[in-house]
């Protein structure tokens, strides 16, 4: 069962939550949907909006569901679903049902997938997307320690629309 509640409501360090718990990363509907973990990401407050901006690759699978989606979702698991997140940063939805063999049961809210193991989950509505691009690194050395491929990530920002709670 969810429980709706406002974004001042949350008090997550988001610093550990992002970097040290990990996120999903969801997009799609009840006729497809694929989802990802991800642990780089930034939450706040831009143009007068709580905001959660994520990063995608060009050649996940998901990042087709985020370019054919208005919303796209983002799930916080407790340590017990470590598991969970791993196998689901190890595979490609392209090769398997990922949310079967992961164990997750996926709800269909809001215009977007949740999960129903999730303890948090926000539903945003993209407003803004940008690449990463070389030109505008400053610090060069970024370039090289996380884009041997030039594969830069595409950014998405999406206004949170609804955060959902288990309880």
């Amino acid at each position: 069962m969810l429980e709706q509640i406002k974004p001042s409501e949350w008090n997550d360090n988001l610093f550990r939550v992002i970097s040290k718990e990990w996120m999903l990363l969801g997009a799609g509907n009840s006729d497809g949907y694929n989802m990802m973990t991800a642990s780089w990401g930034e939450m706040g407050h831009l143009w007068n909006r709580d905001v959660c901006t994520v990063f995608i690759r060009p050649q996940r699978y998901t990042y087709t569901f985020f370019e054919q989606e208005a919303n796209f979702s983002v799930s916080l698991f407790g340590e017990e679903h470590r598991d969970v997140l791993q196998f689901c940063g190890a595979h490609s939805g392209r090769d398997c049902n990922k949310a079967a063999e992961a164990g997750l049961t996926p709800i269909f809210q809001n215009g977007t997938v949740l999960f129903a193991q999730a303890r948090l989950s926000l539903v945003c509505r993209k407003i803004y997307v940008a690449d990463l691009t070389p030109q505008n690194f400053v610090d060069l050395s970024l370039i090289s320690k996380y884009y041997p491929q030039k594969d830069f990530h595409r950014c998405y920002v999406g206004e949170i629309e609804a955060i959902f709670r288990s309880c």
